[in-house]
């Protein structure tokens, strides 16, 4: 649905529930006039009792989990509540005012429990719609979305990484060539005939004490802090902004098809840090893909 259908569909439903409310006004003014209220009391009535009905779908509309379900427990209470006071309006003709005419107090049913019912039903709707419109508001002021993982930011971010350069840069791999070992020499003994002289015994070496070895004193004093790397030791190039990095990497891969142009690539001629070669390589193929005016 376009933008056009929708605001029409907005528009129809707030002249639906405009004509709905004024339809209940009336019901819920007279029975308001019948327990006892005034005639500002009895006006202000019925924005009470369906006013709380739409902030409780609003609630609904926000809140999650638990703070949800009891939005639709209120929401469903005072409709309840409403269609009922409306249906009395129906069935008690005393309760019907003429233009301009405010109702006297009287009974809103001929048995007693049902009437102490109904009285206490109309009279605990204003008090229960500042209690729990409060806690609806509060609910609502107080509520913090749960984060949603942004699909086109993580596709993004894995489109725009090195890793995918990994086919080009990694060289293949090596195919391992069978080693034959030689084969074992076999070695005969031959039984001489000389006499073989005995082995003298040698004997043991008296066992003497070793001197323990010196171990240097672990020194007290505090190790003096390594100073700021000399300016001889310094490279000598200067860092290259990002208009010349573009500038080099334009010169460098002016002869390179477009399967060429990589991050590794670039990285290794222009001597740069990976995330400025990517950076080129996606404002380089950026170019290449724009056509020429």
């Amino acid at each position: 649905m376009n933008r056009k259908g929708k605001i029409l569909l907005v528009a129809a439903l707030v002249a639906v529930v405009a004509m709905a409310f004024r339809v209940s006004w009336n019901a819920l003014r007279d029975i308001a006039s019948a327990v006892g209220a005034d005639e500002t009391a009895a006006t202000l009535y019925p924005f009470v009792v369906d006013g709380l009905m739409a902030l409780a779908l609003i609630a609904t509309l926000v809140l999650t989990d638990d703070a949800r379900k009891f939005a639709l427990r209120v929401l469903g209470t005072y409709t309840l509540a409403s269609l009922v006071l409306n249906y009395v309006h129906g069935l008690v003709p005393k309760l019907h005012s003429d233009t301009g005419v405010t109702v006297d107090w009287t009974r809103l049913a001929d048995w007693d429990p049902a009437n102490w019912a109904l009285v206490l039903l109309a009279t605990s709707l204003p008090v229960g719609s500042i209690y729990f419109g409060s806690d609806l508001v509060a609910k609502v002021l107080h509520h913090q979305p749960a984060p949603i993982a942004n699909a086109e930011e993580s596709t993004e971010t894995e489109r725009i990484r090195s890793t995918a350069d990994l086919g080009e840069s990694t060289p293949a791999p090596i195919t391992a060539v069978p080693w034959r070992m030689p084969d074992p020499v076999t070695v005969e003994f031959v039984k001489s005939t000389v006499p073989l002289k005995p082995i003298p015994a040698v004997a043991a070496a008296p066992v003497t004490s070793i001197a323990p070895r010196p171990v240097p004193a672990e020194s007290t004093r505090p190790r003096r802090a390594t100073g700021r790397l000399p300016q001889a030791a310094r490279s000598t190039r200067p860092k290259r902004t990002a208009a010349e990095l573009l500038a080099e990497a334009r010169k460098v891969t002016a002869g390179w098809p477009d399967g060429k142009v990589t991050a590794e690539g670039i990285r290794r001629e222009v001597h740069t840090s990976p995330a400025n070669a990517r950076m080129l390589r996606d404002t380089l193929l950026a170019e290449r893909a724009t056509p020429a005016p």
